[in-house]
């Protein structure tokens, strides 16, 4: 009688079972991407959408004429006679690019006057020229927050800001938007660790989205008392407020150790700078990665940037003009019955609405009716909203108009978000 072998013959080799082979780009069906889809196939999708002309307080659009509410052109720049000329002076002595780093070849005497104009407007030692603020931000924090230290972030700062941090070597911690008693929590958790090394905290001085102010007096105090330095990121409020527009530290009168500012918004060009102490700034010229390793800024953009800082610090009408048409579509928009913050000193005055699908059904029905608005929805805001800002160069007249627009669009969707 014989037996039959039980189990597998160690003798014979397994079949070998292929592995799963994940593919990278599995990633790509992605749900967001189906919404996106739908609201293109609506003409409901209100991003990449081509402009047409100048960005000024009114533009074409779609072939019709629009008030332009979705810039970042606060004191109206980008079309002054003497940022063009400026512009066009440099193209003519340096050509249209540099084609070099700033390390090698890529250092112009523009550089330097642009810098040095920049650390006297924070009223900081040096300063330093980045290509765009979002590599300012990126190449301050990824080479300055070190294996052993953290970067405390608001939660409601700038992706460059988050981006910035985790490109670093160290800890990225996060406090609730706007309380400081969040910041010292997080500090004194941050300095009971047997192994912490330093800490910077990381604010917008006016955030992108709601207009709000940092509480930069509290959180000052709050970093003194736990020995971490302050950054104060004031893309949104260079040339707004303060005196001679220095950004909400000057207004509130705080030192922070860093300032951060861009040359998209007020200054009418493209790029971006950090401000400090001569020591922080010579480090990141010599170790900052995204500075090393990026091309300079075109010349033309260099000089649109100087001259318009100039005109921003002398030139007291436009802030003004821009905190009147502010709180001039703000209160308008109230009366409407849109859901808008309390009043805030800043260009920008968000609409919440909360659906994402009536955010942008209305911000649709805003362009027939000749209103251009930027559409924000989650998960880059909590709630879906309209952000819209003015520009010194809007004219009463220009708001009103904007105001007929909102009133003939308004839909059950927003006026629900409004509790009407």
């Amino acid at each position: 009688m014989s037996l039959t072998p039980q189990g597998p013959d160690p003798d014979v080799p397994e079949p070998e079972v292929p592995k799963p082979q994940a593919d990278i780009f599995a990633k790509v069906d992605d749900s967001r991407m189906e919404d996106y889809r739908l609201a293109e196939s609506l003409d409901l999708l209100p991003y990449y959408r081509e402009l047409d002309g100048e960005i000024g307080p009114t533009m074409t659009f779609a072939g019709r004429p629009v008030v332009m509410l979705g810039s970042n052109n606060y004191l109206g720049l980008t079309t002054d006679p003497r940022v063009r000329a400026a512009a066009i002076s440099a193209v003519e002595r340096y050509g249209t690019g540099i084609t070099g780093s700033r390390l090698l070849n890529g250092t112009l005497a523009i550089h330097g006057e642009l810098e040095e104009l920049l650390a006297d407007w924070v009223d900081m030692e040096s300063a330093l020229v980045f290509s765009t603020g979002y590599a300012a931000n990126l190449g301050l924090l990824g080479t300055i927050v070190g294996p052993s230290d953290a970067a405390i972030v608001d939660s409601a700062a700038h992706a460059s800001l988050v981006d910035g941090a985790r490109l670093s070597d160290g800890t990225l911690r996060a406090f609730r938007h706007n309380r400081p008693n969040s910041l010292r929590r997080t500090l004194r958790s941050w300095r009971e660790q047997p192994d912490s090394g330093g800490a910077l905290v990381a604010v917008d001085g006016i955030y992108s989205m709601d207009g709000d102010w940092a509480p930069l007096p509290e959180i000052a105090e709050a970093c003194s008392d736990f020995g971490a330095r302050l950054l104060v990121d004031e893309a949104h409020a260079l040339g707004v407020v303060g005196p001679r527009g220095a950004g909400t530290a000057a207004a509130m009168g705080v030192r922070p150790d860093l300032v951060m500012g861009t040359f998209s918004k007020s200054l009418a060009s493209c790029g971006g700078f950090i401000a400090g102490s001569r020591s922080v700034i010579e480090y990141l010229k010599v170790t900052s990665r995204p500075f090393v390793f990026t091309a300079s800024g075109v010349p033309a953009a260099l000089a649109a940037a100087l001259e318009a800082a100039r005109i921003a610090q002398v030139e007291d009408w436009r802030r003004e003009a821009v905190a009147a048409r502010a709180e001039q579509l703000r209160a308008g928009l109230a009366q409407l019955g849109y859901q808008v913050a309390d009043r805030v000193q800043s260009s920008i005055v968000a609409v919440q609405v909360g659906d994402k699908w009536d955010a942008g059904m209305l911000w649709k029905a805003l362009i027939d009716h000749g209103v251009y608005t930027n559409c924000a929805v989650p998960p880059a805001v909590p709630r879906a909203m309209l952000r819209t800002s003015v520009m010194a160069t809007h004219s009463d007249a220009d708001i009103d108009r904007a105001l007929d627009g909102f009133e003939a669009a308004r839909s059950p969707g927003p006026q629900r978000a409004a509790g009407r």
